[in-house]
């Protein structure tokens, strides 16, 4: 649960980061993209001698690298499609739908047993789930389905497929250098998009403020990767946990909220604690 609350934090730090570049440096999705894919990669190069490194050279490591940067990639275009039916807040409430799959891959990993919790832990999920919906549908937007259904359920498959990435590739190649080097191969598809050079020149600031942002990114993804390691049911309560600290931040900063947000975000918070601590009360 530690683990899960620090990687919340630096995910939180991003998410209002990358508002900021969005909404006041108008950057566009190949921009941030870019600059998170770079400047990760970079910070993470500090982190890398302290790793294990483990690459074994097989087929299975060089496809975990593959396949981390085709999730990466497709998370952030498929993303930028789906944001333009619906708002973030509406995203991340779908992503509670995973973690229906993953406490499900737990027990056939053998990663949390069955028994008299199973059936309570998918009732905290629930729970969760509809604090999610609940939030979501405060703004009241009717949203057209049809339209993103597949981005949708691509988006979801990317989330859910990246932990089983990290969980069915680790014999073979350390999560964080697999994650690296996806990261590097994402910035160099994404560099003659973007002119890096001439985005430094032109958005000094601007870059620099993003691109610092990403040191707790980098330590949000090192221990993202540990927490899917050991749960893959506590890695996809992340992205629910994240929406609701953007939620109480969004409290603090007396943005419009509505009862619905409120009683949303009691509800999930009661969801994820249920999760996390009915195993110690049964």
């Amino acid at each position: 649960m530690a683990l899960m609350l620090i990687v919340v934090a630096c995910y939180t730090i991003c998410s209002l980061s990358d508002k900021y570049a969005v909404a006041k440096l108008k950057m566009n999705g190949n921009t941030l993209t870019f600059i998170m894919a770079a400047a990760t990669a970079l910070f993470m190069l500090a982190y890398l001698p302290f790793d294990s490194r483990l690459f074994d050279g097989s087929l299975t490591a060089y496809l975990a690298i593959l396949l981390m940067c085709a999730s990466k990639m497709l998370e952030f275009q498929l993303a930028a499609v789906i944001l333009k039916e619906m708002s973030a807040f509406e995203l991340k409430a779908w992503l509670g739908l995973t973690v229906f799959l993953s406490y499900g891959t737990d027990l056939i990993l053998g990663k949390a047993q069955l028994g008299s919790v199973t059936i309570w832990k998918f009732g905290f999920i629930a729970v969760t789930a509809v604090g999610l919906f609940l939030i979501s549908k405060a703004g009241g937007k009717k949203i057209n389905y049809i339209k993103i259904i597949l981005p949708l359920a691509g988006y979801l498959l990317c989330k859910f497929g990246y932990g089983l990435i990290v969980n069915f590739t680790s014999a073979s190649i350390s999560p964080t250098l697999s994650l690296f080097c996806a990261l590097v191969i994402l910035a160099v598809i994404l560099a003659p998009f973007v002119h890096p050079i001439k985005l430094c020149h032109d958005n000094t600031k601007g870059v620099l403020i993003v691109g610092l942002t990403k040191i707790p990114n980098v330590i949000g993804l090192i221990l993202e990767n540990i927490v899917a390691q050991q749960s893959m049911a506590n890695y996809s309560f992340i992205q629910p946990m994240i929406l609701v600290a953007l939620f109480f931040i969004g409290v603090i900063r007396k943005e419009e909220c509505t009862k619905l947000n409120i009683i949303g975000g009691i509800v999930c918070i009661l969801g994820i604690i249920g999760f996390q601590t009915i195993q110690y009360i049964i």
